[in-house]
């Protein structure tokens, strides 16, 4: 559990900086706002994922 655990932030982030950039294009494309709204979305569950994460790792020690 220990690798998993250090191995998921970097996963995290890199998800984070698509989602991103996925805004950025879709701004600029003039998308739909639901489009716009999923990358809101994606961005803020990769911040909540990196929170969770870090808590949990500091919880068991690692």
């Amino acid at each position: 559990m220990i690798h998993f655990m250090r191995g998921a932030i970097p996963v995290i982030v890199f998800g984070i900086i698509l989602w991103t950039i996925a805004l950025v294009v879709a701004i600029i494309a003039n998308a739909m706002a639901k489009v716009i709204f999923a990358c809101i979305l994606g961005i803020v569950l990769g911040l909540i994922g990196i929170r969770y994460t870090k808590r949990r790792a500091k919880r068991e020690g690692i």
